[in-house]
């Protein structure tokens, strides 16, 4: 929520999850048979569903992002009943990576250098058992090419939607509290400040979860108001570095002129939710506008709905939630590619 402004009278539970075991060789669900099976090549014609609890425990690759103790600890999933048609793979040879797109749009990446040993008939990829056995029904020859995934801000070989997404698993991870020190006014340092990772409230999980990618939501939102002041009506005195991008109202102005406008439907076929896409929510439907932002998250409610990454209010922490149900979305914005 916005500093200086409490949730109202809407609460929802929230549904924190924690990968909490360290990057392995192989999850310790997959079988000793798995394991060994991971010296021997798979091709991409397999057509076996793979064991989700033999997937690999964490993603294992090189983020440059945010909160770079916790890498070791993030995990994303894959749309369940993914159809192989769906999939296609990029393979950045220059930062060792695998990464993998559904309908065309980045969800997942894995590191290059395992022992196992995954081929097309062009190319062998040298994966995690876990990686290669998730990808092998995916993949095949038509559907994978080397190059780069997308914009790279940062250059680490993580594409910037799914860059966001990684910070945002991360922002759940290190579970920031929100405390009313997070709602008050805290001097930042400028550019790149952030306030005491331990607490936060819901726009920092934003622009935290942006760093991730090589954004400074800090930097770009004050150079937009210093060039746009009229876009930015809510900025009553001048800019402010320290709080105008931790408001939710002044995002949205920057969002508007800078990010990619989608439906705010949550049920568009021609224009789905996708991981990683940030959305600005209702919490008073009595007033005008929104007052709560959050992050798509990959992983799903109960009724098929995207959880969404936020930080709820008071005593809550970040967490993934399942606010869809019930909560208004006035507003999606994806990062352009």
């Amino acid at each position: 929520m916005t500093p200086d402004r409490t949730i109202g009278s809407h609460f929802v539970a929230g549904i924190l999850l924690v990968i909490s075991a360290s990057c392995s060789a192989r999850s310790e669900a997959q079988p000793a048979s798995q394991a060994a099976a991971a010296a021997t090549p798979t091709t991409a014609a397999a057509t076996s569903t793979p064991d989700p609890a033999a997937r690999e425990r964490c993603l294992g690759v090189a983020d440059k992002g945010i909160f770079s103790d916790l890498d070791e600890r993030v995990q994303l999933a894959l749309p369940a009943d993914l159809e192989p048609a769906r999939a296609s793979a990029v393979i950045d040879r220059a930062h060792h990576l695998v990464v993998l797109s559904v309908d065309g749009y980045p969800r997942k990446v894995y590191p290059l250098g395992g022992a196992a040993m995954l081929s097309d008939g062009r190319f062998e990829l040298a994966l995690g058992p876990g990686d290669r056995d998730e990808l092998s029904p995916l993949l095949a020859e038509a559907r994978l090419r080397e190059g780069s995934a997308g914009r790279d801000r940062d250059r680490d070989g993580i594409p910037d939607p799914l860059d966001i997404l990684v910070g945002a698993k991360k922002a759940v991870l290190n579970a920031a509290a929100y405390t009313a020190e997070a709602q008050g006014y805290i001097k930042l340092r400028y550019p790149g400040g952030d306030v005491d990772r331990t607490i936060g409230v819901c726009s920092d999980v934003i622009v935290r979860s942006v760093r991730n990618a090589g954004l400074d939501l800090q930097k770009e939102v004050h150079q937009d108001i210093q060039k746009r002041r009229r876009a930015f009506p809510m900025v009553r005195r001048a800019p402010d570095a320290s709080i105008d991008h931790r408001r939710v109202g002044t995002l949205l102005p920057y969002f508007k002129k800078h990010w990619e406008t989608h439906t705010a439907k949550l049920d568009d076929p021609d224009d789905p939710l996708r991981p990683g896409d940030i959305i600005l929510m209702d919490t008073f439907p009595s007033r005008s506008g929104p007052d709560h932002i959050g992050i798509i998250s990959d992983q799903l409610a109960e009724d098929g709905r995207p959880l969404v990454i936020n930080n709820w209010t008071n005593g809550t922490v970040t967490s993934e939630m399942d606010l869809l149900s019930f909560v208004p979305v006035l507003y999606r914005f994806r990062l352009p590619p």
